[in-house]
């Protein structure tokens, strides 16, 4: 736990959009290895598909390389094989009628290029979203668990982390919050940066004053000793419909109605609670 917690301070001390954007910057160049022209096309097309705009177009097929090219590099970051043919260690199938799967296991394979791939191959994009909105929002439920760990038996006239200590995580979890905004419009192909994203980050910081709130309103409601998992679920519901959010506005440039906010908040504290059920918290309590 103790690891975990300081992984997730070092990764918001490192806040920075030109970090960002630099790595998502990052050319990734795929080989193609195919037996016809059919097979080229069918992962050229899942690639670089038909209806974005002709200079993304262009842009992106130059970083596509058939093997068969005269001009083909010496080397590339990877390599998509035509399903009838046995890739070896190392590269990749296309399975045509199971893309999904495709892009599960370059992306498990490949977690650095992961960020550069999403925003440049739109295939890649909407996974790389849900893992960026998966992985911070457990990341804001393990520091408010590890956080609530000195409290986790409270006594009933008194909850030190409803009252104060949740007031200082709101510093942690919302900067937390803006790096995951960073990530995921550099996921999304947009523009990264505190003056590119004031308005998604405005939404974001008014968002913070909810928390304490939302602690106060458990102090009468949670059952001796029920506070550890309640904080930790809250933390992950909160930043999880955040990341819901941003994608929406990122994929479609609308915003979640109150009625779908709530819903989505609903399942991810379901969610939540299962997740901190599940983290290496042990039997002791973090000093």
């Amino acid at each position: 736990m103790l690891k975990l917690l300081k992984q997730a301070r070092a990764a918001i001390a490192l806040l920075n959009p030109d970090a960002v954007r630099q790595r998502a910057g990052q050319p990734v160049r795929i080989g193609l290895v195919a037996t016809d022209s059919k097979g080229y096309g069918e992962m050229e097309d899942f690639l670089v598909p038909r209806g974005l705009p002709r200079n993304q177009q262009r842009a992106l097929i130059d970083r596509v390389h058939r093997a068969d090219d005269p001009d083909v590099p010496n080397s590339v970051d990877l390599v998509l094989f035509q399903q009838n043919i046995a890739p070896p260690e190392g590269a990749y199938t296309f399975r045509r009628d199971e893309p999904e799967r495709t892009i599960a296991e370059i992306l498990g394979g490949n977690e650095d290029f992961a960020l550069p791939l999403a925003r440049q191959f739109p295939a890649f994009r909407r996974p790389v979203v849900e893992r960026i909105i998966h992985a911070i929002a457990r990341e804001n439920a393990l520091f408010a668990v590890a956080t609530a760990l000195p409290d986790v038996i409270p006594s009933l006239m008194e909850l030190p982390w409803a009252l104060g200590e949740f007031a200082s995580d709101t510093t942690f979890l919302t900067a937390n919050q803006v790096r995951m905004a960073f990530l995921i419009a550099a996921a999304s192909g947009k523009d990264v940066g505190f003056s590119q994203q004031k308005g998604q980050l405005a939404a974001i910081a008014a968002g913070a004053f909810g928390w304490r709130a939302i602690a106060r309103e458990l102090v009468g409601k949670i059952p001796l000793g029920g506070g550890l998992i309640p904080k930790g679920a809250i933390a992950y519901a909160g930043t999880f419909v955040v990341g819901k959010g941003l994608e929406r506005y990122h994929g479609a440039n609308a915003a979640y109605t109150r009625g779908e906010r709530e819903r989505v908040y609903q399942q991810a504290l379901r969610r939540g609670k299962q997740v901190v059920a599940s983290l290496p918290t042990g039997e002791h309590p973090v000093n």
